[in-house]
């Protein structure tokens, strides 16, 4: 029996695990973590060997058919750097489409953008004739939708992070995109190139009978993009081409997609990520009324520029997912009037100088987390605290009715938080329980 070794043991690597269990596999499971009895007996259960509160020294002496990581964990670690002497590294999206050839993969990555993207796409897409899922780098992972429900003629919106990228080996999606390339996650990349070239494996497999969505506004793009296989569907808010804006209608291939005035969600950033949802999906054959149903409808994601709640006359916004500086940026811009800023977390080495051209729309700014004192080196005004509550409870003694309280951090929020969806729920929870 051909062994598979699987290292984490998060959603994703329980779920392939399983899969690869249900293949036929003798899998290995691995994690640094110790697991919870009850997950780690129904593994045990299943016949799939668990190695928990640490990496075994042995089982980088052994023969695997295959090898598959966990995105959350650096392949720049040493236990990964060893494997990949003998292995090639893979991840879980890849190893589970082997198994679901019919799916037909709507991938979206880039640096901001692919989660409003990807949860819009798969509304549009549940909303047509066929079996649809909405994955990978948010929600399900794509093992556990695989392993759940099999090989069928499904449409699947799925996000997909650089992380994953240098993991696959034979991904092809039927239409891709990167959503827009910027500074990010240079403490695990060695430097700039090396994160967006793992971007650009998103359409190495592609060919004629695919689309790859090319921003024609992102310089860094098109200048990555020349050559390609697979055919190109051009997209633009400032410029005519395939999919563009002229006098408030989205246009697509020259007819209405929808209006401007149709969507819910500020700001441009908004407009091209609708745009880019809208186009994928008429490509994966769903029609424009129901695209533009699907926009009218839809109110954003958690955790984006996203409203919480308005206390004594202050409205507070979670921002979460604002992880780096252009993140941040674009929350920034989306407000006409100066707002409090909360910001802080953990240290990409990306640097955060960016942002100073529009720290003109900070009114007040509270720092805090790891990169606080960074952070007050671009706003010496700012107000310096150590943790995300202490922030909060300053904001609200610093306002005055009609002010904006937006928390959009800039930094990652592994310091404080094991991910930015925690951080936000204990942000809102803390709005929530304001007097």
């Amino acid at each position: 029996m051909s062994k598979v070794l699987i290292i984490g043991a998060a959603r994703s690597g329980l779920a392939i695990a399983r899969l690869m269990r249900k293949q036929g596999f003798e899998v290995i499971l691995t994690d640094l973590k110790p697991l919870d009895s009850v997950v780690k007996k129904s593994l045990t259960d299943k016949g799939i060997e668990v190695n928990d509160g640490g990496h075994p020294e042995y089982l980088l002496d052994m023969d695997y058919e295959l090898v598959i990581k966990n995105p959350g964990i650096s392949h720049k670690s040493p236990f990964i750097r060893k494997l990949s002497e003998k292995h090639f590294i893979y991840n879980e999206i890849e190893i589970a489409l082997r198994y679901a050839p019919h799916y037909q993969i709507g991938a979206i990555t880039g640096t901001n953008g692919k989660t409003t993207v990807t949860t819009l796409l798969g509304e549009i897409l549940a909303k047509g004739d066929r079996v649809s899922f909405t994955g990978g780098n948010i929600g399900l992972p794509i093992s556990e939708i695989v392993e759940k429900n099999g090989d069928c003629d499904a449409l699947v919106a799925c996000e997909i992070a650089a992380f994953q990228l240098i993991g696959t080996e034979k991904f092809k999606p039927k239409c891709s995109v990167i959503m827009n390339l910027s500074p990010d996650h240079l403490d695990v990349f060695a430097d700039l190139e090396e994160y967006y070239q793992a971007k650009t494996l998103i359409f190495k497999n592609m060919d004629v009978e695919d689309v790859f969505l090319l921003n024609m506004d992102d310089p860094e793009i098109v200048s990555r993009t020349t050559g390609l296989k697979c055919k190109v569907l051009t997209f633009s808010v400032d410029q005519p081409c395939d999919c563009y804006v002229k006098d408030g209608i989205v246009q697509l291939y020259g007819d209405p997609l929808f209006h401007l005035e149709d969507l819910q969600i500020l700001g441009r950033h908004n407009v091209i990520n609708a745009m880019v949802a809208g186009a994928m999906a008429f490509v994966l054959g769903i029609d424009r009324n129901t695209i533009r149903q699907v926009i009218r409808e839809f109110k954003g994601v958690e955790h984006r520029i996203e409203f919480v709640k308005e206390v004594n006359g202050v409205k507070y916004y979670n921002d979460s997912k604002g992880t780096n500086t252009d993140a941040t940026i674009i929350a920034l811009k989306s407000f006409s009037e100066p707002v409090i800023l909360l910001a802080g977390g953990y240290d990409k080495h990306t640097g955060f100088e960016d942002l100073r051209p529009y720290l003109s729309n900070v009114a007040k700014m509270i720092v805090y987390g790891t990169t606080k004192f960074q952070l007050k080196e671009l706003y010496p005004a700012a107000f310096v605290v150590e943790t995300l509550g202490e922030a909060l409870r300053l904001a609200s003694q610093l306002s005055q009715p009609g002010d904006t309280v937006l928390f959009s951090p800039a930094c990652a929020s592994y310091d404080q938080f094991d991910n930015y969806e925690q951080r936000g729920k204990i942000f809102k929870d803390l709005v929530n329980n304001l007097e």
